[in-house]
């Protein structure tokens, strides 16, 4: 008998073929479905294939008796309840390390975008604008880059950046052992030595709004704000009154409170450069993750294990 398998978050066609092929699937992307697949098959799913934005409740945990694994396809778990998962012994897993190359891309395109002003350069040169009018915008090389959240995403932007021969800070709970970065106790105080400041933390209560309006303040009327991490990181109003108010000079985001909503307190400004949480997309990284995914199912399943637990 095929395990059978509840999907909550979007695969691509030919993944969910491969998925429907090994495992007994249960496709639900929308609140609707999830809602209505839970209602009618809560006592059969086995496991539960999910991401960190769209996660897995208590009370749906409570509801699948026969539930073993829950696995998110990407790193962030955060909107899974993990306690009342392991209280019950269901093994939770994530994709660690499959699209880290890809976010530390984008958030590297995203550093040289904000801070070079592509969006509004573009506007003007199909305006007929030429250079001679337009104020020039800052080098990237030498800039100081404030990490805020070294994991392994943040490890491989400042790798990036160091080819820029920009001088790197970072701050995280605790310093980590052997890093060559300088860190910074507060972010407040990370914030103040940036020139650009780059959100790679997770999302949760302890990084909820951590950028706010204090915190974009001190990054100044030269300082630009990138986020990759969680659009829970940042307080959106806060956000957009500093760039309106030119508290800060720019910003490049990747995630925003609103998803899959656009944030409508930022998107008529101009200092602005927004892409749709995309940061960790790419085939390669999807392909990457989906492999991820089979090696946990099929490990749990097969005795042999999972092989990136939370």
């Amino acid at each position: 008998m095929k395990t059978s398998l509840l999907v909550l978050c979007p695969v691509v066609p030919a993944n969910l073929e491969s998925l429907k092929q090994r495992y007994d699937v249960t496709y639900a992307p929308t609140p609707e479905e999830r809602q209505a697949a839970i209602a009618a098959h809560a006592s059969r799913f086995q496991a539960v294939l999910t991401i960190g934005t769209i996660g897995l409740t208590a009370a749906e945990i409570a509801a699948m008796p026969a539930l073993e694994l829950v696995s998110c396809m990407g790193v962030g778990h955060e909107t899974v309840d993990v306690d009342a998962a392991r209280a019950r012994g269901i093994v939770v897993t994530n994709g660690r390390g499959a699209n880290d190359e890809c976010v530390a891309d984008h958030a590297m395109g995203l550093v040289i975008a904000c801070m070079r002003n592509f969006r509004k350069l573009d506007q003007l040169c199909r305006d007929g604008v030429w250079r001679t009018a337009i104020t020039p915008p800052p080098n990237v090389s030498g800039k100081r880059l404030g990490i805020f959240g070294m994991g392994a995403i943040g490890e491989k932007l400042a790798t990036r950046a160091s080819a820029f021969r920009m001088p790197i800070g970072y701050h995280n709970r605790n310093p980590k052992a052997g890093s060559p970065y300088q860190y910074f106790d507060s972010l407040l105080a990370l914030a103040e030595w940036s020139d650009v400041l780059v959100c790679a933390a997770p999302g949760g209560a302890s990084t909820h709004h951590a950028i706010n309006a204090a915190a974009l303040q001190a990054l100044g009327a030269e300082g630009f704000l990138v986020n990759v991490g969680r659009g829970s990181i940042v307080d959106t109003p806060a956000l957009a009154s500093a760039l309106a108010t030119g508290v800060i000079a720019g910003a490049g985001i990747d995630v925003y409170e609103s998803e899959p909503k656009p944030p409508t307190e930022l998107i008529g400004l101009d200092n602005l450069i927004l892409t749709p949480h995309l940061a960790g997309w790419s085939p390669e990284s999807i392909d990457a993750q989906f492999t991820i995914f089979l090696e946990n199912i099929e490990g749990h399943f097969s005795g042999r294990g999972a092989v990136t637990p939370v």
